[in-house]
């Protein structure tokens, strides 16, 4: 069965978007295609139908192939608790929590489980696109690599390189990673994409012909800037300030230290009735806006105490007092409460950090990760809703005798007691379109008739075909071992 990796000289190159358009060129061209990635690390996580979650990157790239997530896609994930530790997910479940400076003797361990997803994916498929991490060039890490030159060595998988010619210096980042790359790795590289070129690609014809005569490897293409790129689900925290819909209807998120799952805001920022405004670290909360939402965190106590440091909780209580709105999903929901107690550690040193007492509820942080697909009805609306949590913790308190949902008859989330207070553990609401459109009215707003599903998948075939126009597909196929 085919494979070909994609590797890129450094991260944010376009990688991840790069292999979702590709996979559906190939699906497009008939194909059986799957997505990979070793390792990837990101605390934007999907959930899988088998009970486990994955990079955001990978659940897209899969809905580009036309499959449903599956942990095989992304066998270890890294999801950073701290500036120095991360918690280690393999095929979906929880291993560990390690520290950076550990992580190089623990990964020997890791590249069995990878193969063996691989494997299995590659058994099942005419073809398995893989997304490497970071870039090769920081050969620093090489001893011991699953996520570049180490895993595509291992599994005999061709690789091309992608440049983002947008930062500058597209040469030199091509050119200077085969320049450190070991003679072996170097070998592997079959090609190069030069990626996200504004105007004219033909103005740097130039530039290509230098790339291939000093590195002689094949060049399959300059693609222009891919200007459709917000409608999709974003996993980078860099994409966290694409621009939103501009609308009358004010939403403001505070940008948390350890934010998580903030693709949750990506239908809402494309809702023409909604202006939604991340705001940055050391900027102040607008005090006209009509709703603050509190997003996911991998890490709830410390963006707590972040939080504190910004002066938001001034800023939401004040919000709170002039009768505007407040959601808190997932760790912001364990935010919004009284307290939170995580007496083993999981997340850091055990302890009780207070919360924002926006709502009469405590959390718990315990050991079982809650991790599941969800079909619940907003209590408010009425409305059926299709979510999924991952989280740690268990919440309780009075206000949750006033739940934000039901989930097959049991409440779930918390309101405070005039309603303008909501708390839930489900992410992914607001892609169900019935739900989002019921939620953008109960905030006095006027919703779009779109469907975000299906906005997705067209912008995913135009993505095919924007890659089809201006790269050899072909060609990649055929290094593949398709043709």
């Amino acid at each position: 069965m085919a494979a070909l990796m994609i590797q890129g000289t450094g991260s944010n190159v376009g990688k991840s978007l790069f292999v979702a358009g590709l996979a559906r060129a190939a699906l497009r061209r008939g194909l059986r295609v799957a997505p990979f990635k070793p390792q990837n690390m990101s605390n934007n996580a999907a959930v899988t139908a088998d009970g486990g979650e994955i990079g955001r990157a990978q659940a897209l790239q899969a809905q580009a192939c036309g499959l449903a997530p599956h942990t095989d896609m992304n066998p270890v994930l890294l999801k950073p608790e701290s500036d120095r530790g991360s918690q280690v997910v393999v095929q979906g479940q929880v291993l560990a929590t390690v520290q950076a400076r550990d992580y190089t003797g623990f990964k020997p361990t890791l590249m069995t489980p990878v193969l063996e997803s691989f494997h299995r994916l590659r058994a099942a498929h005419e073809l398995v696109l893989v997304e490497g991490a970071g870039s090769p060039a920081e050969v620093n890490l090489r001893q011991n690599d699953i996520a570049n030159m180490g895993f595509a060595c291992a599994a005999g998988v061709p690789v091309i390189l992608v440049g983002d010619i947008d930062r500058g210096g597209v040469i030199a980042q091509i050119v200077g990673t085969q320049a450190v790359l070991s003679d072996t790795d170097a070998a592997i590289v079959k090609g190069f994409i030069v990626n996200k070129f504004r105007g004219d690609p033909s103005l740097f014809d130039d530039g290509y012909a230098v790339i291939s005569q000093r590195t002689r490897w094949a060049g399959f293409g300059v693609l222009p800037w891919f200007a459709h790129a917000g409608t999709l689900p974003a996993e980078d925290a860099l994409d966290l300030r694409r621009p939103s819909a501009g609308g009358r209807m004010k939403v403001a998120v505070p940008m948390l230290s350890r934010i998580a799952n903030f693709d949750d805001l990506d239908p809402l920022a494309q809702e023409p009735a909604i202006d939604l405004t991340m705001v940055p670290p050391g900027q102040a909360i607008a005090g006209d806006c009509h709703l603050i939402i509190l997003p996911g965190t991998k890490n709830t106590r410390l963006d707590l105490d972040f939080v504190r440091e910004q002066g938001w909780d001034i800023d939401i209580a004040a919000h709170v007092r002039r009768g505007g709105r407040v959601l808190g999903i997932c760790g912001g929901y364990q935010i919004l409460g009284r307290s939170v107690s995580d007496p083993t550690g999981l997340e850091g040193p055990a302890g009780t950090t207070p919360g924002l007492g926006l709502l009469n509820v405590q959390t718990t942080m315990l050991a079982e990760k809650h991790v599941r697909l969800v079909d619940a009805v907003h209590v408010a609306s009425r409305q059926p809703v299709r979510g999924y949590e991952i989280h740690l913790g268990i919440t309780e308190g009075p206000d949750r005798l006033r739940p934000f949902a039901a989930v097959q008859g049991s409440p779930e989330g918390a309101q405070s007691p005039d309603g303008l207070v909501c708390g839930t553990y489900l992410h992914g609401l607001f892609t169900d379109d019935r739900f989002r459109a019921a939620f953008i009215a109960g905030l006095g707003g006027e919703p779009s008739k779109a469907r975000y599903s299906e906005r997705v998948e067209q912008t995913l075939d135009s993505l095919a075909e924007h890659i089809e126009r201006h790269v050899d597909v072909t060609g990649l196929l055929r290094i593949a071992g398709c043709l």
